[in-house]
Order: structure tokens, then sequence, then C-alpha cells
């Protein structure tokens, strides 16, 4: 075997041919190569990389069924019914929904680079559990 030469792909290759053809060099201090397999590299992520269609389905699904019946969409009924100029009301409600949403992302986007996942998931969790217990603790008194 020439140093010069291309590296073998040993994955067919047998132990028993590799040590013939290491006996066969000129160099007699080199010793049997185990083949090992290769190990994939893996991203920093430890979850799966998806799709962008299954990242833009989840995310219209979650965010259309959110927002059903939600005040934004009863606010812009009502705007519309008003103002009986349904396409102003429904372009400027669309910009405030994109402009609320791109702010979403890059916030996200900047807390990711600076937190874990599962710190991101826990704040989350006792967030939704803090005003949970505001919005419980105000219908009980009132």
């Amino acid at each position: 075997m020439k140093l010069d030469s291309a590296p073998l792909d040993i994955s067919g290759i047998s132990q028993t041919e590799i040590e013939l053809e290491l006996k066969d060099s000129n160099d007699l201090n080199l010793t049997p190569a185990i083949a090992q397999p290769v190990q994939p590299v893996v991203a920093d992520s430890p979850q799966k990389q998806q799709s962008a269609v299954v990242i833009f389905g989840t995310t219209f699904i979650t965010i259309f069924l959110a927002e059903i019946g939600d005040k934004t969409q009863l606010s812009t009924l009502l705007m519309s019914a008003e103002s009986h100029s349904p396409w102003v009301v429904f372009i400027g409600s669309a910009a405030a929904l994109i402009t609320t949403s791109l702010l979403g992302v890059l916030l996200g986007s900047w807390i990711a680079t600076r937190l874990s996942p599962k710190t991101i998931e826990k704040s989350a969790g006792v967030m939704l559990l803090v005003i949970s217990l505001m919005l419980f603790w105000d219908v009980f008194k009132g």
C-alpha cells in the first residue's frame, strides 16, 4: 500500500484482506487496522431536523386553531361590519398579525441562541401557569 494512494473503502473488505495488504506493504511497523462503523455527525440540536413543509403545516394549524373565536377575530369581524370596507379591514388586520408574528419569530430566534430548548419549554410552562392562576384569581374574586 502506497502512502500517496487513494483511501480504501473498507466497508466491503474483510479483516483478512486488510491484514494481507498491510503485510505486503513496505512499512513493517504497520499494525492491522480494524474497521469500525462510522457514526453519523449529529447537529447541535438533539431533535431531528424537520422539513419546511412539516414546520409550516404545524405552525399554520396551531395558529389557525388558536385564533378561531379569539378576541382578534371578533374585533376584526366587528370592525368589518362597522366600516363597510371589509378588504381594508382584512389588509390592516393581516398586516398587524404578520407584524406580531414577525416580532415573535425574531424574539424566539434570539432567545433560542441564548437558552436551551428545555429552559425555554419550562419557562413557557411557568408563564402559562402564572397567567392561568391570575385569570382564575380574577374570576374567583370578581
